[in-house]
């Protein structure tokens, strides 16, 4: 596919990291050393290893928060460089390991992510993360506070 800087691609998606080097721009460590993988179309990937060994750098250079120092990454053989970054970012959807959530209630940090999601997509949503049952055993349910530290 042949793409023009900050076109919209309609994603089927495979990501493919090739030849991928990176390092902070404010640690002068290489996090990223020649790192190529691909996650197909409906696969579960796991990206494993210890603390500090670029797993979440990994997602960070998916979602365009850095890019790479050396090689690509790229969704369905489009490198996401050359990708409008309000559109990649919009097809991706994350939750990390330790999410933040902020002192209001689960719908307001769930509209975080879509400010003009309607109730049903909310219920989608919470249903797609098997969060209803818990949900639902709380007293103010979706309107629960889950205070400063999210919890």
């Amino acid at each position: 596919i042949k793409l023009n800087e900050g076109q919209k691609v309609d994603f089927q998606t495979q990501i493919d990291f090739r030849n991928v080097y990176f390092k902070y721009p404010t640690r002068d460590e290489q996090v990223l050393n020649n790192l190529s993988f691909s996650i197909n179309a409906g696969e579960t990937t796991a990206i494993v290893g210890p603390s500090g060994s670029g797993k979440s750098t990994c997602v960070q250079l998916i979602e365009r928060f850095y890019d790479t120092s050396q090689g690509s990454v790229t969704v369905d053989g489009c490198d996401i460089a050359r990708m409008n970054l309000s559109h990649l970012r919009s097809q991706i959807g994350y939750v990390g390991q330790e999410p933040v959530l902020f002192n209001q209630t689960i719908r307001e940090n769930l509209l975080y992510g879509n400010p003009s999601a309607t109730d049903q997509d909310i219920k989608e949503a919470l249903e797609k993360a098997n969060a209803t049952r818990i949900i639902a055993k709380l007293a103010d349910g979706i309107q629960t506070n889950v205070g400063a530290a999210g919890g």
